[in-house]
Order: structure tokens, then C-alpha cells, then sequence
């Protein structure tokens, strides 16, 4: 299997913004790959780092005044190692985090996962968030959080994967959120699931059910959506004014199955 992503975004910035991006593929075989920032119609040098996660974090310092245009490509993006589980993992990804409030949530998660344990309770959690929120387009801003989402009953995929992640640390299994390029979703842009900790692998989950796990291509790994953002505004002023994500799978896209145990690749 191979997935073919690309990313283009436009903004317009005010003198002297510096960005950090998080679009690039993670670690994954990569048969092309590109990113350019274009700023006033002249290339504009980008940097590269890793974030405290081991993202790939790119870095674009000194824009001048005007339109910028970001656009990055990966063809032939081969199955990676899955990632593999560190010992400060199972601590690490169990306390709150910006936006998913889990000391708020332990009642609610004993609710639902009952006396469920391992990949079970990661399937209860799942099932109820999918059946209890309503995917809608425009419904959250960039404050929601697993709180309000809970209220709420509806959001888009960040809001999701918030209430799931939440509700897997509370019940006792580490969680962690990842942006991804997800083949198959409609409408197509970027992603964010989750991957829980069970007997020492981390297991993909995506309660909303868009887009098949199997093919789904890891960008950045965090806590929550503050770790995963894809541009993130490090000085000036930056206003978003155009998008565009795909992400397609050769030969073809594959099934989903909501209970195949998955391992992101």
C-alpha cells in the first residue's frame, strides 16, 4: 500500500511572523517529498526540527508583510514501523492535558466502561462517543474541549478525538491524539484520532468513523489538538485565507471494520 498527500494552505501575514507547521509526514518511507513557503512571490527558507514528541516541526521565521503560500507533497508514502510503546508512556499519556479534562471524567468513564478491561473498554468508549455525538461541520472553536464537547453532544474530528482520549485516560488507559492524512475521508482535510495503549501496543481509534484506519498516514503525535495543531502562529499575525488536504491510497482504499485492532502505519 501507498498514499499520495498533499497540502496547500495561503495566508496573509503581517511583518516579521514567524510559523511553526506540523503537515510533513512522520517517519514514514517516502518516495518524493517536497514543502516550500512561498512569501511575496520569492521562495522563503523553511527550517526543520522535532517537536518534544518526535514530530517533524517545521519552521518559517521573518515573513514580510503579504501573501504566503505553504504547499507540501509526499508521493509514495510506504507503511512505517508502527511506533512502539516507551516506558513513560503508560504515565505520560493518563494525566489531563489542555483540552481533555480527565480528572472530570471518572465517574463517567466507570459509566461506560463498567467492568471492561484492555481492548474492550477502548471499544465501549469508542461506541458510546460515536453514538452519542453528532458530526457537524463549523459546530466547535479552537477553545472546545472535552468538556464542552461532552455538553454539547456534537463537534468535528478534534472534538472527537478529545472526548475519546478523555474518556480512555479517566477509565484507565493511556491516550494519545494524532494528526493524520486520511484517505477516504469526506470532506477531505486534516485529521485527528487517537491511539490507546493496550497490552503494550498503541491501537488506532477513530470514534467518528470517517475514514479507514488502515490507510490513515501519521503527522504529529500529542496530548491533544495543542500538540497537533498544523500552523501555529510563534509571533505576528497570521489569518488563514485558503486550504486545500488530499490524500489518496494505491492501489485501492481498503476496508474498515471498527473492531480490526490496528496499529497506525
Amino acid at each position: 500500500m501507498e498514499r499520495h498527500v498533499r497540502a496547500w494552505m495561503r495566508a496573509e501575514v503581517a511583518e516579521g511572523t514567524d510559523l511553526a507547521l506540523l503537515v510533513a509526514v512522520s517517519d514514514a518511507p517516502v518516495a518524493e517529498e517536497s514543502l516550500s513557503a512561498v512569501a511575496g512571490g520569492s521562495p522563503h527558507p523553511v527550517t526543520e526540527t522535532r517537536d518534544r514528541y518526535g514530530s517533524r516541526l517545521h519552521l518559517v521565521h521573518g515573513l514580510p508583510t503579504g501573501t504566503v503560500e505553504i504547499v507540501y507533497e509526499a508521493r509514495g508514502v510506504a507503511p512505517a514501523t508502527a511506533a512502539r510503546a516507551q516506558d513513560a508512556d503508560a504515565a505520560v499519556h493518563l494525566r489531563p492535558s489542555r483540552y481533555c479534562e480527565v480528572d472530570e471524567f471518572a465517574k463517567i468513564a466507570a459509566e461506560i466502561v463498567g467492568d471492561r478491561r484492555g481492548a474492550e473498554a477502548m471499544d465501549a468508549v469508542v461506541d458510546w462517543v460515536h453514538a452519542h455525538l453528532d458530526y457537524v461541520p463549523g459546530s466547535s472553536t479552537s477553545s472546545d474541549s472535552a468538556r464542552s464537547t461532552y455538553v454539547s453532544r456534537e463537534g468535528v474530528c478534534r472534538d472527537y478525538a478529545h472526548l475519546t482520549a478523555t474518556l480512555l485516560r479517566a477509565g484507565g488507559i493511556p491516550a494519545r491524539c494524532v494528526s493524520v492524512y486520511a484517505p477516504g475521508l469526506s470532506p477531505m482535510d486534516f485529521h485527528l484520532v487517537v491511539e490507546a495503549l493496550i497490552d503494550g501496543r498503541w491501537l488506532v481509534v477513530d470514534s467518528t468513523h470517517l475514514a479507514p484506519r488502515a490507510s490513515l498516514v501519521r503527522i504529529a503525535t500529542g496530548q491533544d489538538a495543542a500538540d497537533t495543531a498544523f500552523m501555529t502562529t510563534l509571533r505576528g499575525d497570521v489569518r488563514l485565507t485558503g486550504i486545500q488536504v488530499s490524500a489518496v491510497v494505491d492501489p485501492a482504499l481498503p476496508r474498515e471494520d471498527p473492531r480490526e485492532r490496528i496499529v497506525l502505519r
